[in-house]
């Protein structure tokens, strides 16, 4: 190789060389100005965040989470799954107050035995699905299409599908992270304060007349609830039973006079059963 053509390619490596080290030091220098110092909050709230990353707070994840109560846009109280939110409180130097426990409760009581059905689904195992053919196979438009996408939502192993083809709520293992409740396409998952054990299991709106011949447990709305509520805690709105957990006492009288046997009181239930 000529001595000219070796010059040239050192010439060509040490500019090179020297671009290298240029462009290095220049991101390395860009990097501490540009960079955007973490708080190191958002860390200490990660850590004592369930790590359960549901999204049942709404955000993606808890590290979203903990970026949105440092950042003001959450509350301390916003993870449903956690059950003391003092720690968070405290890193915030706010102060919370106890949020009421919660559960998903199922509001329908009409399974395969109790409600009829307009025609056999073979389609996909997706309440979605079933209710875009046709608003699905269920005679009661408002009731539990029981195909189980509630419980292949819930990230805690939470929900069981009954053999008569309800689901079943596992309250030892509920969190109250809200994913049942969003998955179902008939809103009949609600999330209820888990110290309030009478609830109204239906959800339609249709007068008597139509709710019977459909469904042997929906509420007609004959009022019969809300006159012998010594507590005001049951109103009728479109033609269905509500109560008010706040002013519920739990008596079960409403449990005792519903003629359709709508109104169930877990209490009721785990009495029977032990």
């Amino acid at each position: 190789m000529e001595a000219g053509s070796l010059q040239v390619i050192l010439n060509a490596v040490v500019v090179l060389f020297v671009l290298g080290v240029a462009f290095g030091v220049g991101l390395a220098f860009a990097s501490r100005k540009l960079t955007v110092e973490s708080d190191p909050r958002i860390e200490e709230i990660e850590a004592l965040l369930p790590g359960a990353n549901c999204g049942g707070c709404g955000y993606p994840g808890c590290r979203g989470l903990a970026e949105a109560i440092v950042g003001g846009a959450a509350p301390v109280t916003a993870c449903p799954v956690a059950k003391d939110h003092t720690p968070i409180a405290r890193v915030m130097g706010v102060e919370t107050v106890a949020v009421e426990p919660k559960v998903a409760r199922v509001r329908c009581a009409g399974g395969l035995q109790e409600a009829r059905q307009r025609f056999i689904y073979l389609g996909v195992e997706d309440c979605v699905a079933a209710q875009n053919l046709g608003g699905g196979p269920k005679a009661c438009e408002y009731g539990c299409l029981g195909l189980g996408t509630c419980v292949k939502a819930c990230p805690f192993g939470a929900m069981t599908m009954s053999k008569n083809g309800l689901p079943v709520v596992d309250e030892t293992k509920c969190t109250a992270c809200g994913m049942c409740v969003k998955a179902c396409p008939r809103q009949l998952i609600t999330l209820w304060p888990v110290a309030k054990r009478v609830t109204v299991l239906c959800m339609n709106r249709e007068k008597g007349t139509a709710v019977r011949p459909v469904c042997q447990v929906g509420c007609i709305g004959c009022r019969i609830c809300e006159k012998n509520c010594p507590s005001n805690a049951i109103t009728v709105e479109h033609n269905l039973a509500r109560i008010d957990p706040q002013l519920c006492t739990e008596c079960e009288i409403c449990v005792e006079k519903c003629p359709m046997k709508t109104i169930k009181s877990k209490k009721k239930q785990e009495r029977a059963a032990g």
